[in-house]
């Protein structure tokens, strides 16, 4: 139904950037909102930060400042920018889209996720 694609994942020394980018694609009827979650081993997928249809942004507190997540009006497309990352940025990200498939059926839906690895 809705296929979501991730890029721009790598290693990078910390203090460095990286971007990444998602797009859904499918059978979208309407996106209520997009977000990048994280996850390491053995611990839950958190929350980074999503953006909903008006625009309106929510971050975790441990990235607030340092990522910026953004979205072409109207578009199926975020890009999450993340500067001055830390070794414990070091996570399996996935995106996700939550959006309406039909007019009142709607779901959560996840990409396969890219490693952000931080290391010096």
């Amino acid at each position: 139904q809705v296929q979501l694609v991730e890029s721009g994942g790598g290693s990078v020394q910390p203090g460095g950037s990286l971007s990444l980018s998602c797009v859904a694609s499918g059978s979208i009827f309407r996106i209520v909102a997009m977000g990048w979650y994280r996850q390491t081993p053995g611990k839950e997928r958190e929350l980074v930060a999503t953006i909903n249809a008006g625009g309106g942004t929510n971050y975790a507190e441990s990235v607030q400042g340092r990522f910026t997540i953004s979205r072409i009006h109207g578009g199926n497309t975020i890009y999450l920018q993340m500067n001055s990352l830390k070794p414990e940025d070091t996570a399996v990200y996935y995106c996700n889209v939550r959006a309406y498939v039909a007019v009142a059926e709607w779901g959560d839906y996840w990409g396969p996720g890219t490693q952000v690895t931080v290391s010096s």
